[in-house]
This record gives structure tokens, sequence and C-alpha cells, in this order.
């Protein structure tokens, strides 16, 4: 028999509301700090092509790759939560990762880094199990903040960066040194610190959890579990999450260089202000959370689609003038624009605002229609996320290569966006044709599990 979300597991001694805080607080932590893992190389590439002589394209599939592994194994990672609890699934991850991620400390060819690169890549997929995790100990009317909380997690793609800007002598002051005989300097040490930051984390979460866990899948057959799966409505919401999480992770990771090539700034300010960008995306999830909790998540992803569409029309075309043609032949300039990068750069914030309150949205949704199933909907909802974080790179630099304008890479977002709003207002307007008409100010009450839009 499956274990119910709403109460504890037979032997456990902890109250919900203690054992819900410390597992938001562990899993929490831990997810920031495998996001920093993850997306490390996205900073430290720099040092790493200069010493390896990497060029660009095998540079861009080092964090490819640990950006692609970071989102296959999101649905199974889930379900596997849901089936034997978040807890010992996250200590194991953080074991399994810390391996690999010590190892990147002594690579020296480009084979090696590849694919130690892509076994890291696997700290991604963390977050599919945090999510089962706390919606198992979270009751429903909070776990839209909860996993908002949770999923603010993602400030870590901004760990490396920050530790640069604020120890900006960290890589030259101990490239080339030998720490206890076998840990090297510069660059190389970023990974040996994060490899003991995960061991330690692992160890925190056994001695601070509650040992007995809620598991929401336990005992349910692997069909039944990805039953829901079939439903066109989960697609749906994988289609939302590739453009609030996957556009997030690939401008994260594209927009250092757009700022160095497009305003001529150093990586130092580029890096600031990227975190500019990364930060709200980040923090701002427990607020979606809060406020989906409130409105509903259906009113919220509205206004994250609306504000995305306004920022990204705006920063496609972030100079130009209006052209007028005369009855007497001649032509004249009006209205002259240009972005410059304060500008540029509060627009990209307003972007980063948007996409941090959709997430959360979008996985409000996932326990009010699937409460049984948040593992494995949860699961492929978060890998469609990851792999747009995987696709969309290569789109923006196709379509920069295609246009000749690099801000081709805000008109990919705008139409990716542009498509996930029509599809939902459609989903809207045949829920309200099908219905009597006085649920229009009820869009948000879920329909039976059963239901297949």
């Amino acid at each position: 028999m499956p274990v119910s979300t709403a109460t504890p597991s037979p032997g456990t001694t902890d109250s919900g509301g203690s054992g819900a805080t410390r597992v938001l607080v562990m899993s929490t932590i831990a997810f920031t700090l495998m996001f920093a893992v993850w997306l490390m190389f996205g900073i430290l590439g720099v040092p790493i092509q200069q010493e390896l002589k990497l060029s660009d394209p095998q540079l861009a599939w080092v964090s490819a790759v640990a950006v692609l592994n970071g989102s296959l194994w999101r649905l199974p990672a889930g379900m596997l939560a849901d089936r034997v609890g978040g807890r010992v699934v996250t200590v194991a991850m953080l074991l399994l990762t810390a391996i690999p991620c010590y190892l990147v400390a002594h690579a020296h060819s480009y084979g090696t880094l590849l694919l130690l690169a892509f076994l890291v890549g696997f700290a991604g997929n963390l977050f599919s199990v945090g999510v089962a995790w706390n919606s198992a100990w979270t009751p429903p009317q909070r776990q839209g903040f909860a996993l908002g909380v949770f999923g603010a997690g993602n400030v870590g793609a901004s760990v490396t960066k920050l530790m640069l800007v604020i120890f900006p002598t960290v890589l030259t002051a101990t490239a080339g040194a030998t720490y206890l005989g076998f840990i090297e300097g510069g660059w190389r040490l970023f990974p040996v610190v994060y490899s003991i930051a995960l061991v330690t984390v692992a160890l925190l979460i056994l001695l601070l959890t509650p040992r007995h866990d809620r598991m929401a899948g336990a005992g349910k057959p692997v069909r039944e579990m990805l039953a829901p799966l079939k439903q066109l409505r989960v697609w749906r919401f994988s289609l939302y999450y590739a453009a609030v999480f996957g556009a997030y992770v690939a401008l994260s990771a594209w927009l250092p260089k757009y700022y160095v090539d497009n305003f001529d700034v150093s990586l130092h300010d580029a890096a600031l202000l990227t975190a500019t960008f990364i930060f709200p995306a980040s923090l701002l999830r427990p607020v979606g959370g809060w406020f989906s909790d409130r409105l509903g998540a259906r009113k919220v992803m509205y206004l994250t689609f609306g504000v995305m569409l306004l920022t990204t029309g705006v920063l496609m075309m972030p100079n130009g003038h209006l052209v007028i043609s005369h009855p007497d032949g001649h032509t004249s300039e009006h209205l002259e624009w240009n972005l410059g990068v304060i500008p540029f750069a509060i627009i990209v914030f307003l972007l980063g605002c948007a996409m941090g309150i959709g997430k959360a949205a979008v996985y409000k949704h996932i326990p009010e229609y699937f409460p049984d199933n948040v593992g494995s909907v949860g699961g492929l909802v978060g890998m469609f996320g990851g792999l747009g974080g995987f696709v969309l790179p290569p789109l923006f630099a196709y379509t920069k290569q295609w246009s000749g304008f690099p801000s081709s890479t805000f008109f990919v977002l705008f139409l990716l966006t542009g498509i996930c709003a029509v599809w939902m207002h459609l989903t809207v307007l045949r829920m309200h044709r099908e219905h009597s008409p006085e649920i229009a100010d009820h869009i948000e009450r879920p329909e039976p599990v059963g239901a297949t839009r």
C-alpha cells in the first residue's frame, strides 16, 4: 500500500512541521551546492581553456555534456525518490557526485575532462528528487511556497562566479602551488573544495533529517507511476518549464559572453552583470510559490509570460530607428533608440524576475493535479527544462550565425514564450467551452487526474 503524503510513515517520531522544515532546509542546501557543481564549468571554463588550450567548440561541449547529463535522469530519480524516499536518494547522489568532482582537479587532457564533466553533470538531477521529497512532507496549502524555497537553490549557478568576484586573486595566487602534497592550486582548487562540501552536506542530511522518511509511491507499480505521463497536460507543463528554467540555464551560461562581445566589458564585470539576472531568477522562486498558493498557478503564469514577452520583445530589438518614406521620394529617420549596458541589464533583471516567479508556478501545478505521482511528473517536467538548457545555446549560436544579429538570442526566447502563452490560453478557453460559464472565476480548480487535456 502506498504511504500517504499527508501522514508519517510508521515509526516516525518527528512532528510533521519539524520534519518538513528540516527536510526543506537541508534539501535546499544540498540543491544549491549541487547546482553550483553542475554549472561550475560555465565560469571555470576560461582558465581551463587557457591551460588545456581548448578551442571554443571544445569548451562549449564541456559545459553542454554536463547540462545534458543533469537532465537525462530527472524522471527516474524523481520516481526513485517517491518509492524509497528523498533522504536516501539525496545522500547517494551527493556522494556519487563527489567522486568525479574531485577527479576533475586531476584532469590534464580534453578527453578526460569531457568524461568527468559528463559525470559531474549528474548533480543536476537532484532537482526532481528534492521536489518529490518536499512534496511528501509539505501540506498542499504550503507546497507552492516550499517548492519555491527549494527551487531557489538555482542561485547555486552564481556561487562560482561570486567566489571569483569576491576572491579574484584565488586563481592567480594559488596557481602552480600544491597543498598537502596532492591538491593543486588555481582553478583545480574549486573542484576539490566542492567535493569536500558534497560529502559534508551528505553527512549533515543523515544526521539532521528524519530517519523515517515519507514515500508517496512506496509499493506502487512502475507502470502506475508512469501512467500520468500519457496526459497532454504533463507535456504542456514541460514546455512551460523549458521556457522559464531551460532559458534560465541557457542565459546563465550565455550572458557573460554576450556582455563581453556586445558591450565591451571585462569578464569580471560581465560576471557581475550576469549575477543580476541569476539572483532574481533564483531568489524570487519562493515569492512565485507564495503567489501561486494564494492567486493560483495559472494566473501567475499569465503574468510570467506577459512580462517575458515584453522584455524579450525589447531585448531582441536593442537598437534601431523608424524610417519614413515621404511622397516626394525622400526618406527620414525618427525615434532612434539604443540600449546601453545599464538599461539592457535592467531589462534582463526584469526577465530574470519573471522566470524566477514562473518556475515556482509551473511546479505548483504538479502536486495539485498529480499528488501521488509528483516524482514521475516532476521528473519529466524537470528533464525537459534541463534539456531546454542544453538545446537553447546552440540555437542562440546558429540563429546569430544565420541572421548576423546577436540579439536573435532573445528572438528565440520570444518565440518559445509566445508558443507557451498561446497554448495555455487556448487550453483555458477550451476548458470554459466544455464546462458551464460559471467556472470563469475558478480556472485554478484542478480537474480529475484522469483528464487528458
